[in-house]
C-alpha cells in the first residue's frame, strides 16, 4: 500500500497523465451532431421533415433520401429546391443533376425575418433569459424529437441551422455563400475523349462527383441533387435501364460510405411512372437509406368556394394536400433503429404547402363534417325547429 505526501497534486505524480481539457472539432456551417448518436447532420431545409428523419433532427452525412410522388404534383421538386438553397445559403456545394445552373434562378428567396416576433414574445412563453436554474446542466443535450434548433437555440451561434424560405421570393446572389456545379448532361451516351467506348451519362455524373470530392478539403459539404429519376422529360431513354439505374446507385451509395463526413443526396422519383411493386423500384428502395411517398389528395370539385369568415377561420389551421407514408428512414446504424420504436411507421401523416412557411408534416386529422359546423354555429335554430305553438 502507498502513501502520497499531503497536498501533492495527483496529476503531476510521475505515471499520471495531465488531465486536458478536450478541444471540440469544429463543424462546417449547416452541420450539428445528431442527438441520438453524434453523427454530423444537416438540414433539408424543410424542418418538419428534419424532424421526421429518425430523431436525428436534420438528414445525416453519408446518407441519401428518396422521395416518391404520386400524380402530376410536384412537392417532391418543392422539397429538392428547398434542399438546394438551404446548401447554397449554408455555404455547401451543390451539384445537380439533369438541369443547367440556370436552375439556381428557381430557388426560393429567404423570409423576411418577423421583427415582432423577435421584440414581443408570446404569452405564455417565458423570456430566454428566465431558464430554470435546476436544469442548468440539461442545456447542452439535445431533443429526442427531432426539433430543429435555430439560432435563438444556441445564443453562441449566428448561422440558424435551418433557414425559412419563401416560395413568392428568388434567391439572391447575395445570400449564396456556396456554388451550384451542374453535373455532365443525362442525354444520350457521349463518346469517351481516351478511348473509343461510349460513356454512359450516369457513370460520368459518378466520376465528376468522385473529382470534386476528391479535390475539396475534408471540412466541405457537398449536396447531391437529383430531381425526377428515370422521367424521359430529362433522362434519355437508355438511363431507365436497370443496369444503368442500378449501378448509379450502387457508385453513389459507395461514395456516401466513402465520405461519411461530407456527402448527402436528395433524390426524387414519379411513381405514376414507375409503380412501386415493379422490381426495380424495390432494388432502388433498398439502396437508399431513407424512403418517403407523397400521395397528393384530389381537390374537391363540388366544393363551394369558401367564404371571407371561412378563409379567416382556416389561416390558424393549414387544409392537408397530401399524405405521407414513411418507408424507411436512415438508422442509427446497421443493426437497426431509425424510427420504428417512435411510431412514426405506423401513424398516418399528411403535409400541406404555403409560400411563407414551406411544407408542413403533421399527423393526418379527418376535418369536421359541414352538418356539425352547422349545428354549433347555429344552435338557437335547432331549439326553434323542436318547438309547437
Amino acid at each position: 500500500m502507498s502513501f502520497t505526501k499531503r497536498g501533492t497534486v495527483l496529476s503531476a505524480r510521475p505515471g499520471y497523465s495531465s488531465l486536458q481539457p478536450k478541444t471540440e472539432k469544429q463543424l462546417a456551417p449547416g452541420v450539428r451532431p445528431s442527438p441520438l448518436d453524434g453523427r454530423p447532420t444537416t438540414s433539408t431545409g424543410t424542418s418538419s421533415l428534419d424532424q421526421l428523419l429518425a430523431g436525428h433532427g436534420g438528414l445525416p452525412l453519408g446518407t441519401c433520401l428518396l422521395i416518391e410522388e404520386q400524380g402530376a404534383t410536384d412537392f417532391s421538386g418543392i422539397l429538392l429546391r428547398y434542399y438546394a438553397a438551404e446548401g447554397l445559403v449554408q455555404g455547401h456545394q451543390v451539384h445537380l443533376v439533369g438541369f443547367p445552373s440556370e436552375w439556381k434562378y428557381q430557388l426560393p428567396g429567404l423570409a423576411s425575418p418577423d421583427a415582432k416576433a423577435r421584440s414581443s414574445p408570446s404569452p405564455g412563453v417565458s423570456a430566454p433569459e428566465e431558464k430554470m436554474r435546476i436544469a442548468w446542466r440539461y442545456e447542452a443535450l439535445g431533443n429526442a424529437a427531432g426539433r430543429v434548433s435555430t439560432a435563438r437555440d444556441d445564443p453562441n451561434s449566428t448561422i440558424p441551422f435551418c433557414h425559412s424560405f419563401d416560395l413568392s421570393k428568388r434567391l439572391g446572389d447575395s445570400s449564396c455563400k456556396g456554388t451550384l456545379h451542374p453535373t455532365p448532361s443525362t442525354g444520350p451516351p457521349t463518346l469517351n475523349q481516351g478511348g473509343t467506348g461510349l460513356v454512359s451519362p450516369f457513370k460520368a455524373i459518378i466520376e465528376h462527383l468522385k473529382s470534386k470530392l476528391e479535390s475539396s478539403p475534408p471540412s466541405e459539404v457537398h449536396r447531391l441533387v437529383v430531381p425526377s429519376l428515370l422521367s424521359p422529360a430529362i433522362y434519355a431513354a437508355q438511363c431507365s435501364q436497370p443496369g444503368e439505374v442500378l449501378q448509379l446507385l450502387h457508385g453513389l451509395r459507395a461514395l456516401l460510405r466513402q465520405y461519411s463526413n461530407q456527402l448527402t443526396a436528395l433524390i426524387t422519383l414519379p411513381t405514376s411512372l414507375f409503380l412501386r411493386t415493379a422490381g426495380l423500384i424495390r432494388w432502388m428502395e433498398l439502396l437508399c437509406d431513407g424512403v418517403v411517398e407523397l400521395i397528393p389528395l384530389p381537390a374537391n370539385p363540388v366544393a363551394a368556394p369558401p367564404s371571407s369568415s371561412d378563409k379567416k377561420e382556416s389561416k390558424g389551421s393549414d387544409q392537408s394536400q397530401g399524405l405521407l407514408r414513411v418507408h424507411s428512414l436512415p438508422v442509427y446504424h446497421e443493426k437497426g433503429g431509425g424510427g420504428a420504436e417512435t411510431g412514426v411507421f405506423r401513424e398516418t401523416l399528411s403535409f400541406s404547402l404555403s409560400a411563407s412557411r414551406g411544407l408542413n408534416i403533421k399527423p393526418y386529422s379527418l376535418p369536421p363534417m359541414e352538418d356539425e359546423l352547422q349545428k354549433e354555429k347555429s344552435p338557437a335554430s335547432t331549439v326553434k325547429d323542436g318547438m309547437d305553438f
